[in-house]
């Protein structure tokens, strides 16, 4: 399996991994957090312009879809409840999701975006999830990742916020 940035021909793809994960939400007792719509055709596209996508793939199927995003995160200048772990340059992990194709997706994911950020001098990343959603927190706190309060997001809704330094 390998990790490679995503191009615009990946975005059927990315758009049944998001689909699966929306339907896998809703039946873990979160149908709040991405609704039926998140994330949109559009950000999805801005992502991978950007060159912030990434897909997990074995060559012939994709399985995992995420987005790793260098810089500082508007949403994560506030933060109530508690506080980021330091105030160093860090990443966003945004919008992580798999498709049920591959086993220990977030651990592969995870790793590749420690390595990617030690290319870079980085070595904090950050990133949240909705109350709702036990699967995600536990995946965060597995891999290392402490919570530090709660931020959030555009549409105002509260994000349980997460940090780890590597």
């Amino acid at each position: 399996m390998m990790i490679r940035r995503a191009v615009l021909s990946d975005m059927e793809d990315i758009c049944s991994i998001y689909e699966y994960a929306r339907e896998k939400m809703r039946r873990s007792g979160n149908p709040g957090q991405w609704g039926d719509h998140y994330p949109p055709g559009e950000i999805i596209k801005a992502d991978i312009c950007s060159g912030n996508s990434y897909v997990l793939t074995d060559g012939c199927r994709t399985g995992a879809v995420f987005a790793l995003i260098i810089g500082e995160d508007a949403t994560y200048r506030r933060i109530e409840q508690g506080s980021w772990l330091n105030q160093k340059p860090y990443a966003a992990l945004h919008r992580m999701a798999g498709n049920g194709t591959f086993r220990n997706v977030s651990g592969i994911c995870l790793e590749f975006c420690e390595a990617r950020l030690r290319e870079e001098k980085i070595s904090n990343i950050r990133a949240d999830t909705h109350a709702d959603n036990g699967i995600m927190q536990h995946l965060l706190e597995k891999n290392g990742f402490q919570k530090c309060g709660r931020i959030y997001v555009r549409d105002g809704s509260p994000r349980i916020a997460y940090q780890k330094i590597f």
